[in-house]
């Protein structure tokens, strides 16, 4: 089934929509701002205003898994780079647990652990050398942090299968995560400008 398809589907389109309408109620704003990019702009998604709300990280981990089960079935586990990545990992993976196909979360930090192991993933001794995973993003803007995550999850033996993100900006990072992952996201600049 396509994501368009997938889309389409009653059940998903309605979620979809009411996460638009939370999206665009809670985390949009039009106002000039510096991106973590260092990028300026005139718009800003703070996607964490919804995905840290019970409604929304309910509704982002009903759709991730939806389109996980449908593009990466075999993926056991789904994370990214902290923190913005980090509500949306866990929605997730508990969505995952309550359909019956459980998917851990893992953590991906920006710098490595300062004491013990100094490991930079935070949970993958529960995953097994060339275990497929999902990696996922609030906002793609230069593709940077999600490349930051992809490379650190291919560093620790792991196969990023699918990569997925609340919003794209189109602002040129989708080619950049593409060269190494699939990226479908559930928005685009589009979706929130005219």
């Amino acid at each position: 089934m396509s994501v368009e398809s997938l889309f389409a589907m009653p059940e998903v389109a309605a979620w979809r929509a009411r996460l638009h309408a939370l999206l665009r109620e809670r985390a949009f704003q039009e106002r000039e701002i510096v991106l973590s990019s260092g990028l300026r702009s005139n718009f800003y998604i703070d996607c964490k205003q919804v995905s840290l709300n019970a409604e929304g990280a309910s509704l982002i981990g009903k759709l991730f898994c939806a389109l996980i089960e449908q593009l990466a079935p075999d993926a056991a586990a789904v994370g990214g780079l902290t923190l913005g990545a980090d509500p949306l990992a866990t929605a997730t993976s508990l969505v995952s647990f309550e359909r019956g196909r459980p998917r851990d979360a893992f953590i991906v930090r920006k710098e490595p652990k300062g004491h013990g192991t100094g490991q930079w993933i935070e949970h993958t001794a529960a995953l097994r050398p060339g275990a497929e995973v999902v990696v996922v993003e609030d906002v793609v803007t230069t593709g940077g942090s999600m490349l930051r995550a992809i490379e650190r999850v291919t560093d620790a033996g792991l196969q990023v299968k699918l990569a997925l993100a609340l919003v794209d900006r189109a602002e040129g990072g989708r080619p950049v995560i593409e060269a190494r992952a699939p990226l479908v996201t559930l928005f685009s600049r589009g979706d929130f400008l005219p």
